[in-house]
């Protein structure tokens, strides 16, 4: 971390209780709590903003969408997170798999593909998205509210990753060591892992 942070032992009132939360969620303090010591106010209003996001639309895509949002964005700590949410929550294994082993996406169902593709354009460079873009998603199936809930997931995720990568925050071992090397390899797109 490049700032220094309220450790947990010295954490009182809302940043006690983010801390707390973030050990309930994730067995163990993630090293990017500290990030938000000195504003906890901030990361209650967004995990109140994501979870909102998130829990109006259908879990996998959302986690497919930030995971390519996370890629694009250079997030190792995001993209590897949202992976094992993809393959815990939603039981998708496989394709954390196919995108750890092809990252572009290209071997996935025609729907995912385009809405992954879509994410990882909206990441990249929002201003450049046309009403071709919209069009390709509705051709798979999508409708105008799924278009926007990805594009709140993408932003949504913007805020998050730029929070962690510009702090200093690292992935963590607990999250890196429940996957296998080579698939955990594919999905080291900026920052290393933490330290044991």
């Amino acid at each position: 971390m490049f700032i220094e942070t309220t450790g947990e032992s010295d954490a009182q009132g809302a940043l006690a209780e983010w801390y707390a939360s973030q050990r309930r969620n994730w067995g163990f303090l993630p090293d990017f709590a500290g990030c938000f010591s000195s504003r906890p106010e901030v990361a209650k209003a967004w995990a109140g903003l994501n979870a909102t996001i998130r829990d109006g639309m259908e879990r996998r895509r959302y986690e497919l969408v930030t995971m390519s949002a996370a890629r694009e964005l250079r997030s190792t700590y995001c993209t590897v997170a949202h992976a094992s949410f993809l393959r815990d929550a939603c039981g998708d294994e496989a394709t954390v798999r196919a995108l750890a082993a092809d990252p572009d996406g290209s071997s996935l169902s025609a729907q995912d593909a385009v809405t992954y593709l879509f994410a990882r354009k909206v990441a990249r460079e929002a201003s450049s998205v046309d009403q071709s873009d919209i069009d390709a998603l509705h051709a798979a199936g999508l409708s105008d509210a799924d278009v926007a809930d990805v594009v709140f997931a993408v932003a949504a995720r913007a805020f998050f990753a730029t929070v962690l990568d510009a702090l200093g925050a690292q992935l963590d071992r607990e999250t890196a060591d429940t996957f296998e090397p080579e698939v955990l390899d594919g999905m080291l797109v900026g920052r290393p892992v933490g330290a044991p």
